[in-house]
């Protein structure tokens, strides 16, 4: 599958860094960890416009995804773990952070020799 570069759209992605345990204000653990990411990354990729046919059978017709991002970079460091922003990309910060909230996750990356596929699916975030 090629990558043409008139095709590709700039969108950002974000590492998985930690989780670390969260505590009420007993300082008991809450059992729900608090999952951080490290500083967004820029990048140009394949963004299909919404899922098709031909897309299901690479993924299988069990994984729920909304857009599939086409690599010729099958090396890419994003893994299922990554939050990325594709419809609104983030202001960064000076010190690399942002309060842009992500608006998509990875559902699926299938990787071959020459490139890679990642079933992303849709998600509305929103900080407290």
């Amino acid at each position: 599958m090629r990558c043409l570069r008139r095709n590709k759209v700039k969108f950002a992605y974000a590492l998985f860094d930690k989780t670390e345990v969260t505590y009420d204000e007993y300082g008991n653990e809450t059992g729900e960890p608090d999952v951080t990411h490290c500083h967004p990354v820029f990048s140009k990729a394949n963004i299909s416009p919404a899922k098709n046919a031909d897309i299901i059978q690479l993924f299988g017709t069990d994984v729920n995804y909304d857009k599939v991002i086409v690599m010729a970079h099958p090396d890419t460091p994003i893994d299922e773990n990554s939050v990325l922003w594709v419809d609104t990309l983030p202001e960064i910060k000076e010190d690399g952070t942002t309060d842009t909230p992500h608006d998509y996750i990875v559902r699926k990356v299938a990787r071959s020799i020459n490139s890679v596929s990642i079933a992303i699916a849709k998600v509305d975030v929103r900080y407290a």
